[in-house]
This record gives C-alpha cells, structure tokens and sequence, in this order.
C-alpha cells in the first residue's frame, strides 16, 4: 500500500511538473480516474525522457528497455518497479489494448532514429503514434463504452500534438529535430539541406517559410480539435469536462502562437492560469449544455465493455487527411 501511495505521488508530481494544463484538467476528473490518468501521463513522461534525455547512440538500447518493459505488463511474472507494477494494474483493469502501447513507442522510435518528415502525412503519423494513442488508452481509463468515440479521441490527440509541434519549433532545434515537413517548407519557400543541425542558429532564411508552415499546421489542428469536439458526447459527464478544458486550452496556445507571427524564435506560447480559469469555467457551461442534450436522449454511449480496439494505425490514419465532424 505504501508503494502505490507513493506511485500516486510521484505520478501526481509528474503531471504538475510536466504540463500544467493536464493537470488542471485532472483535477476536473473523478479522484480514481484522475490517479489512472495522471499514471498514465506519468509513465507516457517517463518514455518520452528516456529517448529525449540520452546521447543518441543510447537511444536505441533506450528504446529496447521500453519494449521489454511494456512486455512486462502484459504477462504475470512479478514486476519490481513500482511505476510499472501500477500500469499492469492499470492495463488490465481498464482493458487497455497492448496495440496501443506498441504504437506509443513507435513514435518513440521515430525520435530515437532521427526519423525526417518529408510530407504532412510523415508528421500527421508521428502525432498519432504520440498522441492519438494516448487519447485511445484515455478512452479506457474514463470507461468509454461506444467505438465510434475512438476515432475523434485520435484526433484530439493529434490537434495537441500539432500544437505542440508549431509551438516547439525553436526549442526541438535545439535537440537536433525538425518536424515541419520539408515538403511544405520548400514550398513556402525555404530552400537548402532541411535538416536540424545541433548546436548552430536557426536559420534566418528559413523563418519565413517556418511561419508560413507553422500557421498551416494550426489550420490542420483546428480541424482535428473539431473532429475531437464530436467525440464528446461519449463521454462520462466529468470526463467530458475535463477533456473538453484541455482541448480549449490547448487550442488557445494555438491562438497564441498565431499571435507571435509564428515566428519560431519567439518566446514560447503559454496560457495564464487567469484564462486557463476563464477556459475551464467555458468548458463548464457547454458541460451543463451537453447533459441537457443528454437527457433528451443525445448520449450515444452503447455497451456494457471497453470498445474493441482500433488496429494499429488502420482507422484513424484514414481520415487524417479529412477528418469528419
């Protein structure tokens, strides 16, 4: 007992330290299905450090003690890390479907192996395998019941990592990543080898077309946090909320990003707690709205178990391109 308090601990800290609008968000959840979510944030954290944290030789070694450990969860044999003893728990008590863990650390691969974004759809794969993956295993954790809701879950994730990737430009840079899409910087205008280079400014000659880049992958954002909105109803009320708070505060980084020019060398994009409060209190009221429409027989959350999972990759790459609404 003492070590699942203390799991929950370091978790709770994790998220807090890690991105305060989750955690916000996570105080809007149910106690227990916050402690799930804030593990999960954890333990995504925790592999994302240990391939953005190690020499680039490591990385791959890094990457095979990733693997072995989400083995680990998946079969009986006792687990000594405490941290990972808990996503076993986690794992099988929500159903989460090992597919999805496997494709986390295919986006793990990805940054291990420097891999380049030549299209939008290079990049719109990275940010599922990222993102969308986590909103499909927050599916399970909030009990949805309904498969229809997996897709837009997909999407939301993929708008915040779209975000995350417009507004992190200078500071990826810096750790040798470049995720705009050379195809689309060249058209915008940038010319030359496309690729970061560790330790050297970032080329003035390439900010025009980087900010032309950025605001088109805020457009392609928008489309997804819309394709997430519809997703909603099947949520749990509270779970819906909190959900709703990210998406609105997330996309409101968006907004500012847009209001730097999108210039890549600008202080990075924040969101003050006074309007994070403002968002939550936004998301509150269409809350109150979404739980009318409930009771007039809106909510289309079917079933008595977790939805069957998505295969890798099959359903949501689809309609990347386009998602629906």
């Amino acid at each position: 007992m003492n070590e699942q308090i203390a799991t929950a601990r370091v978790a709770r800290a994790a998220i807090r330290r890690g991105s305060k609008s989750f955690a916000l968000a996570s105080w809007l959840l149910p106690r227990s299905t916050a402690a799930d979510a804030e593990l999960l944030y954890a333990y995504c954290r925790r592999a994302d450090d240990a391939i953005d944290c190690c020499p680039p030789a490591v990385a791959p070694s890094q990457l095979d003690s990733l693997r072995a450990e989400v083995d680990a969860m998946y079969v009986a044999a006792p687990i000594a890390d405490p941290m990972l003893a808990a996503m076993r728990e986690l794992v099988r008590r929500c159903g989460i479907p090992r597919a999805y863990l496997d494709e986390f650390l295919e986006g793990m691969r990805m940054d291990a192996s420097g891999v380049a974004y030549e299209t939008l759809d290079d990049l719109l794969r990275y940010c599922h395998r990222v993102a969308g993956t986590v909103g499909l295993m927050m599916c399970h954790v909030m009990g949805v019941r309904s498969r229809r809701a997996l897709v837009h879950a997909a999407h939301l994730g993929i708008a915040m990592q779209l975000t995350n990737v417009a507004r992190d430009v200078g500071e990826d840079w810096g750790l040798g990543r470049l995720y705009l899409p050379r195809r689309m910087l060249r058209r915008a205008g940038a010319s030359g080898d496309l690729r970061a280079n560790p330790g050297q400014a970032f080329p003035a000659q390439w900010v025009a077309a980087t900010r032309a880049v950025t605001r088109e992958l805020l457009d392609r954002a928008e489309s997804y946090y819309r394709s997430g909105d519809a997703g909603l109803v099947f949520l749990p009320p509270r779970g819906g909320l909190a959900v709703r708070a990210a998406r609105l505060i997330y996309s409101r980084i968006g907004a500012r990003i847009r209001a730097n020019g999108c210039h890549p060398l600008r202080p990075r994009a924040f969101v003050p707690a006074r309007s994070k409060l403002a968002l939550v209190a936004r998301a509150a009221l269409e809350a109150g709205l979404r739980a009318m429409a409930s009771l007039l027989g809106a909510r289309a959350r079917v079933g008595q178990a977790p939805p069957e999972p998505m295969e890798r990759e099959g359903d949501a790459l689809p309609g990347l391109d386009a998602p629906s609404t």
